[in-house]
């Protein structure tokens, strides 16, 4: 199976915003980034996938062969988390592992249990534990993503897991990433959104770039690495380059921005300095250009 997902002509609309039609493969045995501003349409395209708002036009393929997203063995195939009240904010870690283990048949309580202590919440086993509306937001997502990591499937969905997250608990959630996937053997895939990429770096393999509800680039990040390149240089040399650039910032001493590799020469002829970009620097120099395209 090459494509653990294949979004073909998806499209939402709502009034005053409309998703696609977006075409994508997602590639199956990786972890795979939506990034894009917010508003961009990232959770839609998630809440479409998921099957949690129906969509206007367009087919999900699933597996390689599966379109039904209420089918009841695909839906638990699939782990799929939310960054917005995701459970009811009455509800405690106890009540949590009652309800999604009478929810999925592949739920562990050790393994929710485990991923409890690794992201540093209170015991699910104890007697008597703080209710969500008790929790800060970063500590429910943490409790969402142990709920969710506690389940056996082969593709997790996850809605920006990373945006209420400290530096530390982000970094411990690419490590479980990493070890999820590795534990599939090549047979399980993430899709995860975020509109800020810099500590999700490590746990992205392929990037999908979206503005305005349409996908406007994608591809493996190192691929994308050697398509485009990081310039940049002292400010006098700025309107030279502007010309072969994609997207730019500069001020009275110096600017940088990305452009295509295809313009290596012609922009190192121009006394400036070219290196490759880091993924946090790619997103933001691909989104500036379509920011600067919608106007």
């Amino acid at each position: 199976m090459e494509n653990v997902l294949k979004i073909n002509e998806i499209t939402k609309k709502y009034k005053g915003f409309s998703l696609g039609p977006v075409d994508i493969e997602i590639p199956c045995g990786f972890s795979t980034a939506l990034i894009g501003a917010n508003g961009a349409g990232k959770t839609t395209l998630i809440d479409v996938v998921c099957g949690v708002t129906g969509k206007s036009g367009g087919e999900c393929v699933y597996f390689g062969d599966k379109t039904d997203i209420d089918d009841s063995e695909l839906r638990n195939r699939i782990g799929y988390c939310s960054s917005m009240n995701f459970f009811p904010l009455s509800w405690d870690l106890k009540t949590i592992a009652e309800a999604m283990e009478i929810g999925f048949d592949n739920f562990d309580r050790n393994r929710f249990k485990d991923m409890c202590k690794r992201f540093k919440l209170e015991d699910p086993t104890a007697k008597k534990t703080k209710k969500l509306m008790k929790l800060s937001d970063g500590n429910k997502m943490r409790t969402y993503l142990a709920a969710v990591l506690a389940r056996n499937t082969e593709l997790l969905v996850l809605d920006e897991p990373a945006s209420s997250l400290d530096p530390l608990a982000r970094d411990v959630l690419c490590e479980i990433f990493r070890e999820y996937l590795a534990e599939g053997d090549g047979n399980r895939s993430i899709i995860f959104s975020t509109h800020n990429i810099a500590d999700m770096e490590y746990a992205t393999d392929y990037a999908v770039f979206m503005a305005g509800g349409k996908v406007i680039e994608q591809g493996f990040v190192e691929d994308l690495k050697e398509k485009y390149i990081l310039v940049h240089g002292e400010a006098d040399k700025c309107e030279k380059a502007k010309p072969y650039m994609l997207s730019c910032t500069s001020n009275s001493m110096n600017f940088e921005g990305i452009a295509l590799a295809e313009n290596l020469v012609k922009l190192t002829q121009l006394d400036t300095a070219v290196e490759k970009p880091n993924l946090q620097q790619l997103s933001v120099g691909i989104l500036r250009k379509a920011e600067a395209d919608e106007k």
